[in-house]
This record gives structure tokens, sequence and C-alpha cells, in this order.
């Protein structure tokens, strides 16, 4: 039987579903706990507490957060562990239906209401749990210690909270509100103690990164606050993720090209190419305006890496349509490419749209799209034997006198990943060049310039 430790070192299981933006969520409730003196395990049996922070963008983010929470109910419901608490987006919007269908959660947290994450805890264990939710509109939480999850040598930068755009497909405003910016004081600071901790790489993100500011100071400001925090001593590599494109414009471009440390990375989520498609979705480009965005980036910026994200059987999208879609990949050939099958959200105007698109029918599109995209990625990765390249070291392969890490075109958990053979000794977080000398469908393989022969 499980030996129950004192109050004090109660331990915590923690598990994070969804986006980036819920893992920086995750990590400032931990650091929180951690504070207030609670322990932190990755094992389910030595748990004495379990949080699930959760995610419900799409039907298969859904379904992956009522299965956890289900598991985790079962150790509740046999006594195996003490409290169950839910948090997050599903938290937020399914909160009734938690509560009434699940009788084990203990207690349910918003969105918004992260940081009443230890209060919450404490009433729990005291047999008066309660259920905590704040406005959507109220301010983004900052000034937290944060535990951070990934590995120590990149973290996640979360600049903002929310999302104005209201695409006709997705719920986010309604589960995190209106788009409001974390002040660039607050920012700086977290990104020094990152630094201070180790941290080498800063990856932005956000529901969008590109109208960072606009709230707070009457304009984007991201290009300001990218140039304030290039010059953090330790860190070396700023990602930006989450960039609409009707957003970028030449201050953007310029600080991208002139700073040393920002990677020439973009992740433009354009979701698709048919202009009928595209205002149905209720974006602000059409096709033209995207390609004219793309052809700027790559002339501006000739080695650029743009990532996109592309959603396939939306409501009354034809055939014709979809062919549009494959003509557009096959011409702009995306570095990263990533394809969803529209997921039906009810709450959304897309979810009362005629001319629902069937599963089959999505999936064999989403099969022709990933195939075109894998024939431009893998010929892209065969084209790099022989360059050299500056990598992250990420860790070391069990067993073998080989790492892996990745390059400036690869964020963490999205994109591929270069396998370097050495027997030298490397730390994860290590950056080395590397020289390209074969590929595996997504991946490259290498080796230490200066033990290339």
């Amino acid at each position: 039987m499980k030996k129950i430790p004192t109050k004090s070192k109660k331990r915590v299981l923690f598990i994070s579903l969804g986006c980036d933006k819920n893992l920086v969520d995750s990590e400032m409730m931990l650091g929180m706990l951690m504070t207030s003196g609670y322990e932190i395990t990755d094992d389910e049996r030595e748990a004495d507490i379990v949080v699930v922070n959760t995610c419900c963008f799409i039907g298969d983010a859904k379904e992956e957060s009522v299965n956890t929470i289900l598991e985790m109910a079962e150790l509740r419901k046999n006594g195996d562990i003490e409290a169950l608490l839910v948090a997050g987006c599903l938290a937020q919007r399914y909160r009734e239906e938690i509560q009434t269908e699940i009788p084990e959660v203990d207690a349910i947290l918003g969105t918004m209401a992260i940081d009443e994450i230890v209060r919450t805890i404490d009433e729990v264990l005291c047999g008066a749990g309660e259920n905590h939710y704040k406005s959507l509109d109220e301010k983004p939480l900052t000034g937290v210690e944060r535990v951070v999850t990934t590995g120590g040598h990149y973290a996640y930068l979360k600049i903002a909270e929310g999302c104005d755009k209201h695409c006709t497909y997705c719920i986010i405003p309604k589960v995190r509100g209106n788009y409001r910016s974390v002040p660039m004081e607050s920012l700086v600071r977290e990104a020094r103690k990152l630094a201070d901790g180790g941290v080498k790489e800063l990856i932005l993100v956000a529901q969008e990164t590109t109208l960072y500011g606009v709230d707070l100071y009457g304009h984007k400001a991201l290009p300001e606050l990218l140039r304030r925090l290039c010059e953090i001593s330790g860190i070396y590599w700023i990602r930006i993720l989450y960039c609409y494109p009707e957003e970028i414009d030449d201050d953007l471009i310029a600080v991208i090209r002139e700073e040393k440390k920002i990677c020439h990375y973009l992740d433009l989520p354009i979701q698709h190419a048919s202009d009928s498609i595209l205002k149905r979705m209720g974006r602000r480009t059409d096709r033209r305006q995207l390609e004219e965005i793309i052809k700027r980036l790559r002339r501006e910026i000739p080695d650029i890496c743009l990532r996109t994200t592309l959603i396939t059987g939306f409501p009354g999208e034809t055939q014709e349509d979809h062919e549009e879609v494959l003509a557009f990949i096959d011409r702009i050939e995306f570095d990263r490419l990533g394809v969803f099958t529209y997921s039906q959200e009810e709450d959304t105007p897309a979810a009362l749209m005629p001319g629902q698109i069937p599963e089959r029918v999505k999936e064999k599109r989403q099969a022709q799209l990933m195939e075109l995209q894998q024939e431009i990625a893998f010929e892209a990765a065969e084209n790099m034997a022989g360059k050299t390249v500056t990598a992250m070291i990420e860790g070391k392969i069990a067993d073998e006198d080989a790492y892996v890490a990745r390059t400036y075109k690869d964020a963490p958990g999205v994109d591929g990943y270069l396998f370097v053979n050495t027997g030298r000794e490397l730390m994860t977080g290590d950056f080395v060049r590397v020289r390209i000398t074969a590929s595996n469908e997504y991946d490259l393989i290498g080796e230490l310039e200066d033990e290339f022969t």
C-alpha cells in the first residue's frame, strides 16, 4: 500500500495536454505548487494529487482530454490518489458536463484561474474544494516562477492571451477571451530568468504573435520586443510561431533579417488556398495576398524556413477547392507543412454551415496533401547533403555514438531532427557545426564539421 506523505510533502502529477501555450500555463502552475511546498512527480503510482490541463481545440484533442480525465478518475475512485483537478480549455468550455458526468473530479479551474491552483488543492485536501473561474478579460498572469519542463535548453515564452480574429471554425475566443498582450517589461524579465536558468532558445508563442502590443501600445510592438530579447545574454536562438500572414510588415521582416539571434523561421498558419474557402473560414487573406507575402519573405530573407498548417474538408470545400490547395503547395513548396482534417466544433459558425464533408473524404484529401508535401520535403532533405549547418544538441541516443539535434529550420516537437554521429561527448543545449551526409525522409544525418572526412 502506498505510503501517504505529510501534507507539506504531497506529491502532484501534472498532465499537460494540447498546445505549447497550454504548456506554459502548466509550467506556471507547477512553479506555484513547488513554491508552496508541494512536490512534483511524473509517476502516477507516487502521486497523491493529479492535475489534468486540458485542450478542446479539435475533436481529437477533446477525446484525448476526456480519456485522460477518465483514466485518472479511476485512480480517484479506487483511492489511489486523494484529489483530481481539471484545468484548461476543456474545463472552461465543459465545466457543467465534467461535474455531472465525472463526479470523481474534485475541482475545476478555468483558463484564467490558473493562479488559484494552490488554493484549490489546499481546499480539496481539507474537504472543501470549489471550482474557480475568472473573466476571460482577465489580464494574463505574469511574474510567476515557472518550472521549465522542456529540458531546460529551450522554453516557450507566451507573449499574449486570447484572440480577436474569430475564424468561423475556431472556439479559442470563447475559452480564452479576446487578445491581451503581456506587458513587454514582464516578458523581458521572464526571458532573463529563463536565460539565467540555462535556456538558450526562446520560442515566442500566442494565438497570434504578430499582433503583439496593439492593445497595450497602440501599434504592433513585436519588432521592439524581439530587439530587446536579442539583448539578453545567454539567449542564442529566438524562434517565432503563429504569425498570421496579413500582419507581417516591413518592420518585422527587417528585425528578423537584421538580428542574428532570430531564427530565419516563420510559422504561417494559412489554413487554405482557395479564396472561397478562406472567405468562409473568416480569414483575412486571399490566395494572391498569401503568395505576395511569401514571395516578399523569401526575397528579403532568402534562407527563411516557412512552416504552415492547413485545414482540409472545411464545409463547402469542393474537389476543385482541394485541387487548388494541391496546386498551391506544389507551387509554393513550403519547407514544413501540417494538415488537419476539419473538426466540426459546436458553438462555432462553421459547425452550422451547409456542405459538411464526410470523414472519409476529409481523410482522403489529407492523405493526398501530405503525400505531396512528403515529396517536397524529402527532396529538400536530400538536397541538404554536403552542406554545413549550425545545430543545437537535444540529447544522446542510448548505446550509440550519436546525438539528436535540431537546426534553425526545426521547431521542437513538430519538425524533423538532425542525427549527429560522433564519439565526442556533447551536452544538451550545445551548439555545433555539422556537415550533412545523408537524409532519411524528413530527418537529416551528419557528422561534426571538424570530424568530417
